[in-house]
């Protein structure tokens, strides 16, 4: 028998407050001009922690809406992946507490950590169990509390990036006309330096003399990112769609990580796509690492941007740096 992975539920959640471009004029040399005309980003949301809100508490937020569209409860699920760079703990993982938060008490859980791509990385694992057949429905999650993660006074960083979580869960299927047609994931370390986070992990730990609270920050090459990030997300969009002896013009609709809108123009401009048929949203959220694919593919499937039958290619860059793209017939 083969098997298929098929889409059948979306979520995504953010936390309360939002951050205007205006609130960073207080406290770093911006305005609300700059960060639009050079991002295309307005407002982001940013988690409470004192109010209980985390990575794992906005995820489970998506995954329930996920599961509601689904039409399915949570001891249905086999497997929980969660892409993020902001785990609540080193263990138990966020899946772990996503796991009992929901009381999918059949599912078995993991993290991974691929930065942008998270997503795409982790819907491409789900699938390979899936067809496999080693499982039957899993759970994919992009999850982010950026803001835990952000330089304050580095007014090239802090104004992109935003808290949010999407959800998307897919289950076994015989039928290849609506199903996951492919994904294709990539990375290369040695341009790690680009995107990076230096301090904190187990190389420099916080305990250490040499650490430093500004280098357990976002430290981003903003240029070699802009390049990298386009040629990437457009080389790997064409590659998939060869591999299926498809063209940009068969796709139906494209979702591109919302980065940053410069960003977003090339790679519809190089590909040939019109505004109509993509999603953007940076403008409400920022830059959500992770969680950016799942909240568009949310948004657009819920605003009925994207419909039955309809192909969506999804693209994305990381850093450390990763990049993946993948191919979906609704």
């Amino acid at each position: 028998m083969t098997y298929f992975s098929k889409l059948i539920g979306t979520g995504s959640a953010f936390p309360e407050k939002v951050m205007t471009n205006a609130d960073f004029e207080s406290f770093v040399e911006t305005s609300d001009e700059w960060i639009r005309t050079r991002t295309g980003i307005q407002t982001r949301r940013i988690a409470n922690l004192h109010k209980g809100e985390s990575t794992s508490t906005i995820a489970t937020a998506a995954a329930k809406k996920a599961l509601e569209m689904a039409g399915i409860t949570a001891d249905k699920l086999d497997l929980i992946v969660v892409g993020t760079v902001t785990a609540d703990s080193v263990m138990p993982t966020t899946g772990n507490l996503v796991q009992a938060a929901l009381g999918a008490t059949r599912a078995f859980s993991f993290d991974l950590q691929a930065a942008c791509s998270g997503f795409l990385y982790g819907l491409s694992i789900a699938d390979q169990f899936i067809r496999t057949g080693a499982i039957e429905t899993a759970l994919v999650i992009g999850a982010e509390t950026l803001s835990t993660l952000i330089n304050w006074q580095d007014r090239g960083t802090c104004v992109l990036f935003g808290d949010g979580a999407g959800a998307a869960i897919i289950t076994r299927t015989s039928d290849p006309t609506h199903a996951i047609l492919g994904t294709r994931l990539y990375s290369d370390g040695t341009k790690g330096d680009i995107l990076k986070i230096p301090h904190g992990g187990s190389k420099i730990p916080h305990y250490l003399p040499e650490y430093q609270h500004k280098n357990h920050s976002i430290h981003m090459q903003g240029q070699e990112v802009f390049k990298l990030a386009v040629r990437s997300m457009i080389d790997s969009s064409l590659a998939l769609l060869s591999e299926h002896d498809l063209t940009p013009s068969d796709v139906d609709f494209f979702l591109f990580h919302q980065a940053n809108v410069r960003i977003l123009e090339m790679c519809m401009k190089s590909l040939g796509v019109p505004r109509e048929k993509t999603w953007i949203n940076l403008d409400k959220y920022g830059n959500t690492s992770a969680a950016t694919l799942p909240v568009c593919l949310d948004e657009a499937m819920r605003n009925g941007a994207i419909k039955t039958g309809d192909k969506v290619l999804l693209t994305t860059f990381g850093g450390g740096v990763t990049w993946a793209s993948g191919l979906i017939q609704i």
